[in-house]
């Protein structure tokens, strides 16, 4: 079978480039993410360590340490564990390589948005958004504010699942057929599809974090 050759200036730039690394930390994160294809890789052909030792003349320990993060093989030692494995070098680098994005937001510069219950007087301030992401989990975090112009609404409906973290004030929440007191502090975590939401406001103004999570095909 014919492996695709590392390319010199990828490796370079992960293996080599200081300006990566801070006091050690990316070049540690980089031993971790090659150990941990490595070892995936491995099991997924259900080859154990002993048997790759073999395939490859690298020692058990050096194998090890390698999955484990511990040590940085050389440009030869990942493509012999390529070839071993028979997978491109570059694989190896993949999770490293991966964007990872983060969305700060500023107290009190949430979007505002419109949702079902903005009818109701609920405020719906959106925290953060991130699109399409390496996890296939799409979630979206608000911050609830009900006040006494705000209605009640037990009869949300819509995919995934949430979770309610209560800030200030106290409302009864109903999902289902069982209505939960929430006061600062409690936590609700459910599936949405059921009818949901406020049905007593026993205390305002409430405030409230619904974190909702879904595929990100759906």
């Amino acid at each position: 079978m014919n492996i695709e050759p590392a390319p010199k200036e990828l490796v370079a730039r992960l293996t080599q480039d200081p300006h990566r690394t801070r006091d050690g930390e990316r070049e540690k994160v980089l031993e971790v993410a090659i150990g941990r294809e490595v070892r995936s890789y491995r099991r997924q052909q259900e080859i154990t360590v002993a048997e790759l030792a073999q395939m490859t003349g690298l020692s058990i320990g050096m194998l090890s340490k390698i999955e484990n993060g511990n040590t940085s093989p050389s440009l030869t030692t990942l493509q012999t564990l390529a070839n071993a494995l028979s997978v491109p070098i570059t694989s190896f680098f993949r999770r490293f390589e991966e964007r990872r994005d983060a969305v700060h937001t500023k107290s009190g510069e949430g979007v505002e948005m419109d949702r079902a219950g903005t009818r109701a007087g609920h405020q719906y301030n959106l925290l953060g958004h991130i699109g399409s992401n390496a996890s296939g989990v799409m979630v979206e975090p608000y911050l609830i504010t009900l006040s006494d112009t705000s209605d009640v609404f037990p009869a949300f409906q819509h995919g995934g699942i949430e979770t309610i973290y209560m800030l200030d004030g106290a409302v009864d929440y109903r999902h289902g057929d069982t209505v939960y007191s929430l006061q600062p502090g409690d936590t609700l975590f459910f599936d949405a599809d059921a009818p949901h939401g406020p049905e007593r406001l026993v205390t305002l103004p409430a405030r409230y974090l619904s974190i909702i999570s879904y595929p990100q095909n759906t």
